[in-house]
């Protein structure tokens, strides 16, 4: 018997049980890797999944934010 597996993009939230053309990231405090789908990645620990190339760009944009933006300077 085989059984379906959906999956979730973190941006928009669309579920499917068939994700053509998506990508899987997985990222550290230091490290991002993007990967074309794949099942075993997708399955891996630490996963997340993106319906396309814009919601993959969307999460990397804040990871690169997140983790390279300069301290804001204080002014006085």
């Amino acid at each position: 018997m085989t059984t379906l597996q959906e999956f979730r993009c973190e941006v928009c939230g669309l579920v499917t049980t068939n994700p053509t053309h998506w990508f899987v990231i997985r990222c550290g405090n230091s490290d991002l890797t993007v990967h074309r789908w794949n099942s075993e990645t997708a399955n891996a620990t630490g996963a997340q999944h993106y319906c396309g190339e814009a919601h993959a760009e969307v999460y990397i944009s804040r990871w690169f934010e997140s983790v390279c933006a300069p301290p804001k300077p204080i002014f006085k």
